[in-house]
């Protein structure tokens, strides 16, 4: 059974040892080695990172990633006044389904 990997900011450290989940805190200019040392870990299958994290990496090199790793990447969103991704994670799961970008509007 593949597990859920969290890759978040330092300050949730605390919360996520609280709940016993596998996470990460990745400082801020190794991001994108831990999203590719995660992808090539078999015992994952999931990885679920805070948005705040997303401001230093590349959106086009996430969006190959998500489309060309057999995993999915979830996006936690981040806290109210942060900045968070460009593209809306369920933007990015209908796109990686359906093979192109479908825009949804609420």
């Amino acid at each position: 059974m593949k597990e859920i990997l969290f890759l978040t900011d330092a300050d949730a450290v605390p919360g996520f040892a609280l709940t016993g989940v596998r996470q990460q805190a990745p400082d801020p200019g190794q991001v994108w080695e831990a999203l590719l040392a995660a992808c090539d870990d078999p015992q994952v299958g999931v990885i679920v990172i805070d948005a705040r994290l997303l401001t230093e990496v590349d959106e086009k090199r996430l969006a190959v990633l998500g489309d060309t790793w057999p995993g999915v990447i979830v996006t936690l969103p981040a806290p109210a006044g942060t900045p968070g991704p460009v593209e809306d994670d369920l933007q990015r799961l209908v796109r990686r389904a359906l093979g192109y970008h479908v825009r949804l509007e609420t």
